[in-house]
């Protein structure tokens, strides 16, 4: 007996809400041996899945089954993760290009501010 693949990747918290989770599967960014698959498709123990989520390709293999959704400490025991580090380490480089960071309070850069973050990212 397996469990829809939607109510696990939900259960193991890769997805905030069962409904974003079938949306995932619906527009085909979950795959299980590289075909798409629905949101009832029946998972077992064993089945490797990969999952397009935030420009970054995790793979997830599937150690208990759940229903259910649990706390964070509990995931580790029901999924193994089998993403390559590079994947994790693109997902940094994005995060960390993007933001400019600024005391709280301060508001919008200023014009003065603008150019010389412009002038910075040029050099």
């Amino acid at each position: 007996m397996g469990v829809r693949i939607d109510k696990w990747l939900w259960s193991i918290r890769l997805y905030k809400t069962r409904s974003i989770s079938t949306d995932a599967c619906k527009s085909g960014r979950v795959t299980i041996g590289g075909k798409s698959v629905k949101a009832s498709k029946e998972i077992n123990i064993g089945d490797i899945i990969d999952i397009r989520k935030d420009n970054i390709q995790y793979k997830v293999k599937v150690l208990q089954l759940s229903e259910k959704r649990m706390g964070a400490a509990l995931v580790d025991g029901f999924r193994e993760d089998l993403t390559l580090q590079e994947e994790y380490d693109k997902m940094k480089a994005i995060k960390s290009g993007t933001f400019e960071y600024r005391n709280r309070g301060l508001g919008r850069p200023s014009k003065k501010d603008r150019r010389n973050l412009n002038s910075f990212k040029n050099i």
